[in-house]
């Protein structure tokens, strides 16, 4: 019996009965259209931007190539170098780019590093220095969390506007009310204020 109760309870917008008002039924089918939009929208967006991320870092791993460079400075030692993560320091170093071309550039480096050692750096096409692309298990990863981000970014906002559109339909519902109970004040002759 009581489910039965709270099953009508939960549905009475749907039913036909002397209370439902217009803005009720509207309020049902802009709740029911948001959760369908912020279900199968955000798992759509999410996949997209997965694949697009996924996309643009396999690309990176197929472009980017290691290069062997050599120190062309002693790198710096002791506490007077700015270590990075991993106890690295930067150093500038040279190398070729495919087309034979001589580059320039600073890098990290290990510590102390003399004058001649050889490093390996990243470029791309172009023989241009750049970051080591993501292993094939992080750029998985990264692309996962991108996907679950944007797909609770985008059914969030649905559900934000929705909750707005509610809000909206609640603040009229009030004022149709107070424009009700005026006339009946008005028909009672003004006593009920």
């Amino acid at each position: 019996m009581a489910r039965t109760q709270l099953r009508r309870m939960r549905t009475w917008r749907w039913r036909r009965n002397p209370l439902r008002r217009r803005s009720d039924v509207i309020e049902a089918w802009l709740v029911l259209t948001a959760w369908v939009i912020a279900l199968v929208g955000g798992a759509l967006a999410g996949l997209l931007a997965a694949s697009t991320v996924a996309g643009n870092l396999a690309q990176q791993r197929t472009e980017r190539h290691p290069v062997a460079a050599v120190v062309t400075q002693d790198a710096p030692t002791g506490p007077s170098a700015q270590t990075l993560d991993g106890g690295h320091i930067w150093a500038p170093v040279r190398w070729q780019s495919p087309d034979g071309s001589t580059h320039l550039a600073r890098t990290e480096v290990p510590p102390g590093a003399p004058q001649g050692t050889r490093v390996t750096v990243w470029t791309d096409a172009h023989g241009k220095l750049t970051a080591k692309p993501l292993s094939s298990g992080d750029a998985t990863f990264q692309a996962a969390w991108t996907g679950v981000l944007v797909a609770v970014a985008t059914a969030g906002s649905v559900a934000g506007c929705a909750q707005f559109a509610r809000s909206r339909l609640e603040h009229r519902r009030m004022e149709q009310w107070a424009e009700e109970w005026e006339r009946v004040d008005t028909r009672w002759g003004g006593k009920t204020g």
